[in-house]
């Protein structure tokens, strides 16, 4: 992916107003020079969000997310840094230069956004068929019979491929190729419709593109290919495995409700959406993959997988669940009864979410149940729990085991070997394990830029934290911030705000950090008998002790 002009970053950015695009998120409201508000990345009753509009920054002091413009935009969309400012220059109609951008990337770039609405076309065609087409009209009929209405069939964007070559004679008139509509799988090798006469599901990406297309057979019609579903052949945009049906539309509330449900097929979302779990989303009817978890893991860590209940079933959420566990998501399972699906009964699953089992438990509860004997399903049973950390989750498994086994009570312990593993402690917050006085410093330069000089007078290392002085580089050399950084910048610019930090505060802090400084470099000079040295320093701290006095 070729790399913006930092020029155009700071261009697009100036331009972009924060409030508009923090507000379309949350309700903001105006108090004093900020912006305050619930913080749209968790539930809160009392507003603890933060936004300065003018340095288009943000804080949470309730959740403690913070940053910049683009790394708002790339949390709530779910996007890296190079596609959240290319959102951001479209939504502004900023056009963006690229660094030494090869006329052959040009073209590739050129050809992919081609591609991209060729497939939107290609959907509005298919909605089309569906809702204004003769041809559509039956099948109309036959969703609404499953329970589906028109507004959740119209948000999912749902189609009707008519079959013969129409679609290929549309777009061509509209000036595409055939080699272009092969390449995104909108036509075959005779140049008919790909997918003939099916319901259309256009699949997206995180960011609402359409990549390709599902298409579900009709029970009346007549296909020389006997397949419930196909799907869009893998090319320059589609692979399947890299799809999460329905994340564009649920990406917001995902992120909002730290959770994402996880069902097999399209329709299932489909109902579940309609039914206000707007969290659903699919797998592309098979177990998660790698990149289907890379996607999921930019809004959340906790999903709750379900799945048919039969062998297969059962072996695509055990290999989905134990991905999912190997890359640090928290996951739950929902059991669904025998020949059951959440579109058949939205209700009754809604209602099973409340009683969702835990990895462990649904994975000590699947070996037990296929176990031959009680020896076998004991030994199973050990090895699943003689790899899980000591939690809660384990204690529910391990008393499951008990109870099926009939295991009396000096045998229980031996369920889990003494070698298991234990809970890794979380690291501190980054500005947590700074020095108050170096964290406040810098918080009140911030709010105070004309400061910022009298800062740079300071050695680096007279900061002891080195994420402060990190953060003390960029304000004085204006370097390009790290993430980390841009992070720490925001929070302490909603700090200097929330605590009153006035240019006052702040010259007593680079005095004090002065004096500290001088106070630690006295004690290496005394402890060495540098007594010159020494004496130098006695001067310069008397010298910063009286500026002291004078500020009061």
């Amino acid at each position: 992916m070729a790399l913006i002009k930092r020029t155009s970053v700071e261009q697009v950015v100036d331009v972009a107003d924060m409030v508009e695009i923090v507000g379309a998120r949350t309700q903001l409201r105006r108090v004093g020079s900020r912006w305050v508000g619930r913080c749209p990345f968790h539930d809160e009753r009392t507003p603890s969000f933060s936004v300065n509009a003018e340095r288009k920054l943000y804080h949470c002091f309730g959740c403690g997310v913070g940053g910049d413009l683009i790394s708002f935009i790339r949390e709530t969309e779910g996007l890296d840094f190079v596609q959240a400012v290319e959102w951001l220059a479209h939504r502004c109609r900023v056009p963006l230069e690229y660094e030494e951008d090869s006329p052959e990337a040009e073209m590739r770039r050129a050809r992919r956004d081609r591609l991209f609405d060729l497939l939107d076309a290609g959907a509005r065609f298919f909605e089309r068929q569906l809702w204004e087409g003769r041809a559509g009209e039956r099948s109309h009929a036959y969703l609404d019979e499953r329970g589906l209405e028109a507004d959740a069939l119209r948000a999912f964007r749902l189609g009707y491929s008519p079959g013969g070559d129409e679609v290929a004679r549309k777009a061509v008139e509209r000036g595409y190729t055939r080699d272009e509509l092969a390449s995104v799988g909108l036509i075959n090798r005779r140049g008919n419709d790909y997918f003939g006469e099916r319901l259309i599901f256009p699949l997206s990406d995180a960011r609402g593109r359409v990549v390709g297309f599902g298409a579900r057979e009709l029970p009346w019609v007549e296909y020389t290919i006997n397949a419930k579903y196909v799907n869009s052949p893998e090319g320059e945009l589609f692979r399947k495995a890299s799809v999460v049906y329905g994340l564009d539309l649920a990406r917001a509330t995902i992120a909002k409700e730290d959770r994402a449900i996880i069902v097999e097929g399209y329709t299932d979302v489909i109902a579940l959406h309609q039914s206000g779990l707007l969290t659903s989303v699919a797998s592309m009817g098979t177990a998660l993959t790698e990149q289907q978890l890379t996607e999921l893991g930019r809004f959340t860590r906790r999903v709750v997988l379900c799945f048919d209940s039969d062998l297969a079933g059962q072996d695509a959420t055990l290999r989905g669940m134990e991905l999912a566990v190997g890359q640090g998501f928290d996951v739950k399972v929902v059991a669904l009864p025998p020949g059951k699906d959440p579109a058949d009964a939205p209700e009754e699953f809604l209602a099973g979410l409340d009683h969702a089992e835990s990895y462990l438990v649904y994975r000590v509860r699947l070996a037990l149940d296929r176990a031959p004997n009680r020896q076998e399903g004991f030994e199973q049973v050990r090895e699943v729990l003689g790899r899980a950390p000591d939690s809660p989750d384990r204690l529910d498994a391990m008393r499951l085991a008990a109870d099926r086994l009939d295991l009396p009570r000096e045998t229980q312990a031996t369920l889990v070997p003494a070698s298991a593993a234990t809970v890794a402690a979380r690291g501190e917050r980054m500005l947590e394990t700074g020095d108050r006085l170096e964290r406040d410093l810098l918080a009140g330069c911030i709010a105070h830029p004309d400061l910022v000089p009298a800062l740079g007078e300071l050695p680096a290392d007279a900061f002891l934290d080195a994420p402060h002085r990190a953060l003390r580089d960029h304000l004085v050399d204006g370097s390009v911030a790290e993430e980390n950084v841009v992070s720490a910048l925001a929070e302490l610019d909603a700090r200097a705000a929330r605590e009153a930090i006035d240019e006052r505060t702040t010259r007593q802090l680079l005095l004090r950090l002065e004096e500290r400084m001088l106070r630690r470099e006295l004690d290496q000079a005394v402890s060495s008998e540098l007594q010159e040295k020494a004496g130098e320093l006695r001067s310069s701290l008397g010298r910063v002790n009286d500026a002291i006095r004078e500020l009061g």
